[in-house]
């Protein structure tokens, strides 16, 4: 299948370009903006202040970020569900995780969203020093993200969890490991299901960071069910790997860029 941007000419070419540089170049430049004064703040601040503040400064960044998005780098989105989670008690987010924007998009609606991060990333100066100020999680293993998750929702937090565990390769989605399921039943939260429809896999674990998107970029959230904390993680984990199986829009795959 030809590429739908080379259709409509050169200058949309060059412009999808140009919005791939404008899109990664500022969020660089938002972490960056924020770094040192997490830096400086996470020592000093009492834990729950700067867990508020950490997580809903990364909430307010995110956001502005996906605004600038529309308005410049051709995105559309619809977010509008996930905003109704907003001022609801702890729970677990689950959502399939097409793209690295995925995080970004749950955040950006969720001012006490807590993240489950790469070790590698929470020791990375750019992003590592905003995560610890927010208290994210730190992936050291399963039993360390069970534990830190039960705490972070224990003190109230939406803990965000993609059941895949990483970005998606064979979709519509890979096969869960039990991860989610055992927090939830040890938490004993019930787990808000979240699907994340992208027009193109853009960000996704085949498309390279460096490879411009094919615009318009359409994204939309849709609420699934809420599913009650399970008693059996099991039998949970294949209920919900079946009901995503079912219900995630597999994202245009076709579209590439030479």
């Amino acid at each position: 299948m030809s590429d739908p941007s080379r259709a409509r000419g050169p200058l949309w070419w060059l412009y999808e370009r140009i919005a791939m540089h404008i899109g990664l170049g500022s969020l660089a430049a938002l972490c960056l903006f924020w770094l040192p004064f997490a830096m400086l703040l996470y020592p000093v601040l009492p834990r729950s202040f700067g867990r508020q503040l950490g997580r809903r400064a990364i909430s307010f960044g995110f956001r502005i970020y996906l605004r600038l998005l529309q308005a410049v780098c051709g995105c559309r989105f619809d977010f509008s569900a996930i905003e109704k989670l907003r001022h609801e008690g702890p729970m677990i987010i689950a959502a399939n995780h097409p793209s690295l924007l995925d995080a970004v998009i749950l955040v950006s609606r969720l001012p006490n969203a807590v993240c489950v991060m790469k070790a590698s990333l929470m020791d990375n100066p750019l992003f590592g020093s905003a995560a610890r100020l927010a208290r994210y999680v730190r992936n050291d293993g399963i039993l360390q993200i069970i534990a830190r998750g039960c705490d972070a929702l224990q003190e109230g937090g939406h803990l965000v969890l993609f059941p895949e565990g990483s970005r998606t390769v064979s979709f519509p989605v890979d096969p869960f490991p039990p991860t989610l399921s055992m927090v939830a039943r040890r938490a004993g939260v019930p787990v808000q299901t979240v699907l994340l429809d992208f027009s193109t896999a853009y960000l996704g674990k085949a498309w390279p960071l460096f490879r411009p998107p094919v615009l318009p970029l359409v994204v939309q959230a849709r609420l699934g069910p809420r599913f009650e904390a399970p008693t059996d993680h099991s039998a949970f984990t294949a209920e919900l790997e079946a009901y995503f199986r079912r219900e995630v829009r597999v994202p245009d795959l076709s579209t590439h860029h030479d």
